[in-house]
């Protein structure tokens, strides 16, 4: 299984995972390349958490030869996905191909850079709407940002999903790239979360930005500035 265990997180080195990742890391890629590389890492993700959390059960079936046993996945109808807006869209879209029946959440927050670093370096959050779904013991909930850099924006957005729901029975936060300070934070304030990324990139700028990272996801899928 292409998911290792490091500290307090759990990383996909799958091959074709880091393929995609350096591809869009690189700043000749243009927005429909990086779209596309995100939904392809998203895909990938998603067939990697199928793997590493879910069990398969047998199953009676019909050949058009004969009765035989197969194997089926448990719990795919019970996943929930929730997408950190908006730079989590193609990333979710890629998901959304290994779990076409999930159930899907939208939170849109955003930090304000302008305000600065707080001195524990975390940043002053925004969320500007919520919209869940009903979470059950029985479901693996997704929550997907292409990026976790300080861990504010995903402090805060864990924040409103566990606040009014049970504990799931796995809750993921997923990200392609991740700075060691984001998840130190995150795991540190949510002890029930699995952290799970594609890297662990080595830091964080002065500014809040993970180095060497792969740029402004929501800009450069979007085309904005």
């Amino acid at each position: 299984m292409p998911i290792d265990k490091r500290d307090n997180a759990y990383v996909v080195t799958h091959a074709l995972a880091k393929d995609t990742l350096s591809r869009i890391r690189d700043v000749e890629t243009e927005q429909v390349g990086f779209r596309k590389g995100l939904v392809k890492l998203g895909r990938i993700c998603g067939y990697e958490i199928i793997d590493g959390r879910m069990e398969t059960e047998y199953a009676e079936i019909e050949t058009p030869l004969e009765p035989t046993m197969g194997e089926r996945v448990k719990g795919l109808d019970n996943v929930v996905i929730i997408n950190v807006l908006r730079a989590a869209t193609p990333f979710v879209e890629g998901l959304l191909k290994a779990f076409p029946r999930a159930r899907q959440g939208v939170i849109s927050a955003s930090r304000d850079e302008a305000a600065g670093q707080d001195e524990d370096g975390s940043f002053p959050i925004t969320i500007d709407y919520v919209k869940l779904p009903e979470i059950h013991e029985e479901d693996t909930v997704i929550v997907a940002d292409p990026m976790l850099a300080t861990g504010s924006t995903m402090c805060a957005v864990l924040d409103h999903v566990v606040a009014n729901s049970v504990d799931p029975e796995h809750l993921i936060v997923l990200s392609a790239v991740s700075a060691p300070d984001g998840l130190l934070r995150v795991d540190e304030e949510f002890e029930q979360v699995d952290l799970l990324t594609v890297s662990i990139d080595d830091r964080l700028d002065d500014d809040g930005f993970i180095v060497p990272g792969l740029g402004d996801a929501g800009d450069r899928a979007f085309r904005t500035t």
